[in-house]
């Protein structure tokens, strides 16, 4: 086990740019036998074996500006991404960088930190850390933390498909975690994401989340998922975490590869939206926006 600094539930630890930058460095020596997601593949990235995420030793970075589409109390925020990622979700976004961790430019740690550290001199009020997935490229996230100013409002938007041996790394680092439920069955997961066991892990990483950070879980609508995913992530939400900000996002379209599953070909309609929103109202989650 990994001696590391005791931090206060829902606080960062003291000296974050230190302790964020020894971890950086005993992170990098864990790719030689990479467990840091939850496939527990544990190639040997060092030597350019590659898991799931294809990833190799060094990160890339698809995207590094100021961004509003966030939760609104997050926003604005410089939002570094790192590409690649650990999951295979047919619906991404960002797909194309996404499932290449070979996309987007090179990472540069004190570049980085400059960009972010001038936005936020300039109206910025957070930095994040995304994805693609973050947790596949901990050092160098890691490396961008302990560069950034100690009084920083950092996020960690985050899949929540880590493993317990990444989190005992990110614990007290990031002020934020902002994570996707996006699976209420280990079906559609499988399916939709090609991932097994999704809610075991999914769920641990949030229960996690809410005992050592701020925790902000974010669920996607998806058409004729409503039923199957968001009923499912609901009651366990209230029943498990009743007081836990949850944004529910309705803007789904059929990007990436989803035209391959009929189900998420069109968009989710507006008795879908209703639908969800009664759920959440229900169950008396705390919505955000």
């Amino acid at each position: 086990m990994i001696a590391l600094p005791e931090t206060v539930s829902g606080k960062r630890i003291a000296h974050r740019a230190q302790v964020a930058s020894e971890r950086a460095l005993i992170a990098r020596q864990k790719l030689s036998c990479c467990n840091l997601c939850a496939h527990h593949c544990g190639v040997n990235r060092l030597q350019a074996e590659q898991g799931p995420c294809h990833a190799g030793p060094t990160s890339r970075v698809f995207s590094a500006q100021i961004e509003v589409s966030d939760e609104l109390e997050l926003i604005p925020t410089f939002a570094i991404a790192l590409s690649g990622c650990d999951l295979r979700c047919s619906f991404c976004i960002t797909g194309k960088e996404s499932w290449n961790p070979h996309a987007g430019e090179r990472f540069d740690v004190k570049g980085l930190a400059d960009q972010a550290t001038h936005a936020l001199e300039n109206g910025a009020r957070t930095i994040m850390i995304l994805g693609g997935e973050p947790t596949i490229h901990l050092p160098d996230a890691l490396a961008i933390a302990a560069a950034l100013p100690d009084d920083a409002k950092l996020i960690w938007k985050t899949n929540a498909h880590g493993s317990a041996e990444a989190r005992e790394l990110l614990d007290g680092i990031f002020d934020v975690w902002l994570a996707d439920y996006k699976f209420g069955n280990d079906a559609c997961a499988q399916r939709l994401a090609l991932v097994p066991h999704y809610n075991e892990v999914v769920r641990e990483n949030l229960l996690w989340a809410n005992d050592h950070s701020e925790l902000i879980v974010r669920h996607l609508l998806m058409p004729g998922h409503v039923d199957c995913c968001w009923q499912a992530v609901a009651q366990w939400l209230a029943e498990h975490l009743p007081q836990v900000k949850i944004n529910l996002r309705s803007g789904f379209w059929p990007a990436w590869q989803a035209r391959k599953h009929a189900d998420l070909r069109g968009t989710t309609s507006s008795l879908e939206t209703e639908r969800a929103l009664r759920i959440a109202h229900d169950y008396n989650l705390c919505l955000v926006e």
